[in-house]
C-alpha cells in the first residue's frame, strides 16, 4: 500500500486516469528501484484533514490509534501515536487490575486519556504544521524552510531532538516502548 498525497485537483486527475497512465505517472514519480509497479487493488482517494476525538473514552470504551485521531500521514506518525496509545492503555489496565480494579474502571480509562492526550494534539498539530509548510511554493516560506532545515541538520542537539521525536521515541513512554515488563 501506498499513500500519495496531491492536491485535491490532482488527486482527482490521477483517478481518473486509466491503469496504464496513472502505473506510468506512478513510475515517474516513485521510479523503478523496486522493480516493475503493479496495480493490486482497486485506487481511491479522500480528503486527508485533522480528526481528533473530543474524548478517547466512555464508559468501558476506549478509543485508541486511528480511531481517536487521524493526522496527515506524514512520516508514518500516526502508527506511532497508535502505538504509544495501545501501550498506554495495556500499561494503565495493568496497572489498575494489580490494584484489584476491573479492566474497565473508569479511573484507568481517565489515566490513559490524561497521559495520551498532549502527545496525539500535540503530534497532530504539529503534522498539520509540516503540511501547511511544506505543501506550499510561497516564496518566503521556501526559503524558511530551507534555513529550518539546514539550521536543524547543523545544530547536532536539535537534529537528536527531532529524530528522536519522529521515531516515537519521546516524550512519556509506555514500560512496553522503553522494553519493560508490565509485571508490578
Amino acid at each position: 500500500n501506498i499513500v500519495w498525497a496531491e492536491p485535491r485537483a490532482a488527486a482527482e486527475a490521477l483517478l481518473k486516469m486509466d491503469e496504464q497512465d496513472f502505473l506510468a505517472e506512478l513510475t515517474k514519480r516513485f521510479g523503478t528501484f523496486l522493480g516493475e509497479l503493479a496495480l493490486e487493488g482497486p485506487r481511491f482517494g479522500y480528503p486527508l484533514s485533522l480528526q481528533m476525538a473530543e474524548r478517547m473514552i466512555d464508559q468501558r470504551v476506549c478509543l485508541a490509534g486511528d480511531s481517536a485521531h487521524g493526522i496527515h500521514p506524514l512520516a508514518g506518525q500516526g502508527l506511532n501515536l497508535g502505538l504509544k496509545d495501545c501501550a498506554a492503555l495495556a500499561e494503565c489496565i495493568a496497572d489498575g487490575v494489580a490494584l484489584g480494579l476491573d479492566p474497565g474502571d473508569v479511573s484507568i480509562l481517565e489515566r490513559y486519556q490524561r497521559w495520551r492526550r498532549f502527545d496525539n494534539v500535540t503530534m497532530a498539530l504539529g503534522m498539520e504544521f509540516f503540511d501547511k509548510l511544506f505543501s506550499n511554493d510561497i516564496t518566503p516560506l521556501r526559503a524558511a524552510r530551507t534555513l529550518g532545515l539546514a539550521a536543524v541538520n547543523a545544530v547536532g542537539p536539535a537534529r537528536r531532538f527531532f529524530m528522536k521525536y519522529a521515531g516515537g521515541g519521546a516524550g512519556d513512554l509506555p514500560k512496553l516502548l522503553r522494553g519493560l515488563s508490565l509485571a508490578a
